[in-house]
């Protein structure tokens, strides 16, 4: 990681850490706390950032909008996992787990509030649209959530269906943090235009690659056991590709592995993971990713300004395709 990177990263934390978020009722904060401090790599605001210092703006005027971002992100985990009754996070319990669903919905509630608290710290002049970004984006995000799951009764989702769905439920957001550091750094409709343009495609190339990982990844560098997608029945783009590609045998393990015919979860990962691999989809996935990944960068390069300014962002994206941070 680049010293810019990690001194954005600490400029973030800093912020995030002089907020006031343990007071009373304590049963109301604690989770807040406990769910804004426990890990993440604060991607989305650094996003902002960089964004705010490649247009040469005062970064200081979107620290408190990117870390409202950051807030609405983590709030949107914690009822996620109520939804997917997860019980973990960042490899430790989830808050609905630690304390109980009532109590993640309703701190939930609160981080949403604090959300547009820090995000409304922008200057005035770029008040309205940056929460007509956020709200577009609050919106956008729950779309993305309802059809993930929608696909969980759906006999068949269409790649188009898939990748529209994690545009809405995982990109969206980078692209809005990107956006809002380039209008609050002053940047054209247009410059805007391309660096949102170049967040989605990179929040759709890292969804596929967190596919990836969930089968091929390792256990140890991933921070999650592989095969979780598998095991949950997940509707990914290696599992609608499968489908697509697979001969009549290949169909039969499928069919027999997603119908949950298949009881022992060590064997239905290994009878499913043989399939992608029988069909090169190990490859073919870093080869959609990649596709995604190289629309982004043709946006952003397309931006008129020096190459070197362009630099830590390239960095980032690259590195959360790599996962090096």
């Amino acid at each position: 990681m680049s010293s810019k990177l990690k001194e954005l990263t600490e400029k973030i934390n800093q912020y995030i850490n002089s907020i006031e978020l343990v007071k009373q009722p304590e049963e109301l904060y604690l989770p807040v706390d406990y769910c804004l401090n426990n890990g993440g790599k604060r991607v989305r605001p650094l996003m902002a950032l960089l964004a705010c210092d490649m247009f040469d703006g005062n970064i200081d005027h979107v620290t408190g909008p990117a870390v409202g971002m950051e807030i609405f992100h983590n709030f949107t985990l914690m009822h996620d996992d109520i939804m997917d009754e997860a019980p973990l996070r960042r490899g430790k319990p989830s808050v609905y787990k630690k304390w109980n669903a009532n109590t993640a919905i309703l701190s939930g509630d609160v981080m949403f509030a604090m959300a547009i608290q820090h995000i409304a710290k922008c200057p005035p002049e770029h008040l309205k649209t940056i929460l007509d970004l956020f709200n577009k984006t609050v919106i956008e995000v729950c779309e993305g959530q309802q059809y993930d799951m929608n696909f969980e009764t759906l006999d068949k989702v269409t790649e188009e269906q898939y990748i529209n769905m994690i545009r809405l439920k995982t990109a969206v957001l980078p692209a809005a943090c990107l956006q809002a550091g380039a209008v609050i750094a002053g940047a054209s409709p247009e410059e805007s235009r391309l660096i949102y343009d170049f967040g989605e495609n990179v929040g759709i190339a890292f969804q596929i690659k967190d596919d990836w990982l969930d089968i091929f990844g390792d256990e140890n560098t991933f921070g999650k056991k592989s095969g979780g997608d598998i095991i949950a029945n997940k509707k990914t783009w290696l599992y609608i590709k499968a489908f697509e590609m697979a001969n009549e045998y290949q169909l039969r393990d499928l069919r027999n592995a997603f119908t949950n015919r298949i009881f022992n979860p060590e064997e239905k990962i290994s009878m499913v993971k043989k399939v992608y691999l029988e069909l090169g989809l190990d490859q073919s996935a870093l080869d959609k990713m990649e596709e995604y990944n190289s629309i982004a960068i043709a946006s952003l390069d397309k931006i008129d300004i020096a190459k070197e300014k362009k630099e830590d962002l390239k960095e980032l994206a690259q590195n959360l395709l790599d996962r090096a941070i």
